[in-house]
């Protein structure tokens, strides 16, 4: 198994069910990067098939926030032959920098994919944003998660989106079984644009437990 996705119910987004009753020591970063156990998703598996539904065919795909890479190897098994996968995160939280397992296991898990090309941003998303000049067709937000970090996400990032083109919000919605809050930043960012405001050119497309997809129309 490439990796294992989260399970329902789960109590919160720190104590998860991933089905494998695994002893707390493999929990650490270095035991996926080794083969040991699974790299691990943050997501469901609902939401891991919505990703992978959305990215199918797209030629330039964005994710804040890597993790342990499940999400980005996810949509790189769909995306176009030619298209370009670009993974930002600066990895910042590691007690041992130089090693650094939660990226190295990401790398592992998205070279075990060869489709279309990977490109690795280890800095963080608002610095990234200052220099980006291409359009872009999927964009995943799922990095700082506090309403100012996703507010400046969305603010810095969905200019580059083309029509047609979508942004997924991880930890997005309440939903039964999950959880998320109505306190969680990304849940009040999206039910203060796309909920209340409707901002114009942008819909809802697609909620899929904590997922929100919006569209951009115009």
């Amino acid at each position: 198994m490439k990796y294992a996705l989260l399970n329902l119910p789960c109590e919160s987004d720190v104590a998860r069910n991933y089905g494998k009753g695994l002893a707390p020591p493999l929990n650490h970063s270095v035991y996926a990067w080794l083969g040991l156990r699974p790299v691990r998703a943050q997501h469901t598996s609902a939401e891991h098939e919505a990703l992978q539904r959305w990215a199918t065919g797209r030629a330039s795909l964005v994710e804040i926030g890597v993790a342990e890479g499940v999400s980005g190897l996810a949509m790189r098994e769909v995306m176009a032959e030619s298209g370009t996968l670009s993974l930002i995160d600066p990895f910042h939280l590691s007690r041992v920098p130089a090693l650094n397992f939660t990226k190295r296991a990401a790398h592992r898990a998205v070279k075990s994919y060869s489709r279309g090309n990977v490109r690795w941003i280890e800095e963080f998303s608002f610095d990234a944003a200052r220099v980006w000049n291409a359009p872009i067709d999927l964009l995943l937000i799922d990095g700082d998660h506090s309403e100012s970090a996703v507010r400046t996400d969305w603010d810095d990032w969905n200019r580059f989106v083309i029509p047609g083109g979508v942004v997924i919000f991880h930890d997005a919605r309440v939903f039964e079984g999950g959880w998320t809050n109505s306190d969680y930043g990304p849940v009040r960012l999206v039910d203060d644009l796309f909920r209340s405001k409707k901002i114009p050119n942008w819909t809802i497309a697609e909620e899929v437990h904590s997922l929100v997809v919006v569209e951009r129309t115009n």
